[in-house]
């Protein structure tokens, strides 16, 4: 146990106990027989595919509006810093939508450091990745049924190597973009900044979108911006072409 000292309006002295959560079990057994468990696991699915369609729609329609070919307009669509608030402003929504129930992952990166951390058990984890990989593709899949041609047309949202970078330049953009998100998460979601910080307001989904926005904003024109396992796997299974699947060195990194 620590204590912070914090000074109250009246000039006194409050102690403020804080602890840390006790460390997660590897395997706990008894998380199965609970309804709460598996509810989670259905917001990761949801969140994942939610967060797929949203996104991909809105890569999607840039390619489209600005597509010289057919008649779009260069200057047109939101642009790489319209695709990167997508993507943060969505991370933002979901996060804060789902982390009453399921702590908000969205992202095996996440849920990965997170289980090293002792924060989740091993089954947990391992739901929880395969609920989110499930929900990409569904994700993905939905987008494609409803503009199959524009998504077949303009690469379906699909992380890809661009034109002059090096599988380790792109390989180490992604892991410095999903370090810098998953510090984030841990910075956030500290059990001990309330107390230490009881004067600073924050909103865990806030930084953890905006950290998602910003690494897209440097990254986008190297990967595309992976630094979510499933939100790049996801795209490569529906997309299904060489390019996308040969990439996944770069873009998935667990």
């Amino acid at each position: 146990m620590a204590k912070d000292i914090e000074v109250g309006g009246q000039g006194e002295f409050h102690a403020k106990d804080y602890h840390d959560p006790p460390p997660a079990p590897l395997i706990d057994a008894e998380e199965l027989t609970k309804w709460s468990f598996y509810r989670a696991i259905i917001a990761e699915f949801i969140a994942t595919l939610l967060f797929l369609y949203i996104t991909v729609l809105t890569v999607i329609g840039y390619k489209s509006q600005t597509d010289a070919n057919h008649g779009g307009d260069g200057c047109g669509g939101v642009g790489i810093l319209g695709i990167a608030w997508a993507f943060g402003g969505m991370i933002f929504v979901l996060v804060y939508c789902t982390a009453g129930i399921s702590g908000g992952h969205i992202n095996p990166a996440v849920t990965f450091g997170l289980f090293l951390a002792r924060k989740v058990s091993l089954v947990r984890a391992v739901m929880y990745m395969v609920a989110q990989c499930l929900g990409a593709i569904c994700g993905c899949g939905l987008v494609k049924a409803f503009q199959k041609s524009y998504y077949t047309r303009y690469g379906g949202g699909a992380n890809e190597l661009a034109d002059g970078y090096s599988t380790g330049t792109g390989l180490g953009a992604e892991i410095i973009g999903t370090f810098v998100l998953v510090y984030t998460v841990f910075s956030a979601t500290d059990p001990k900044r309330n107390a230490r910080d009881s004067h600073v307001p924050v909103l865990a989904p806030l930084p953890i979108g905006f950290a998602v926005f910003m690494v897209h904003l440097a990254t986008i024109p190297v990967t595309g911006t992976g630094i979510n396992p499933a939100r790049s796997l996801g795209a490569a299974v529906i997309y299904n072409k060489d390019k996308a699947w040969d990439d996944q060195v770069c873009t998935n990194r667990i």
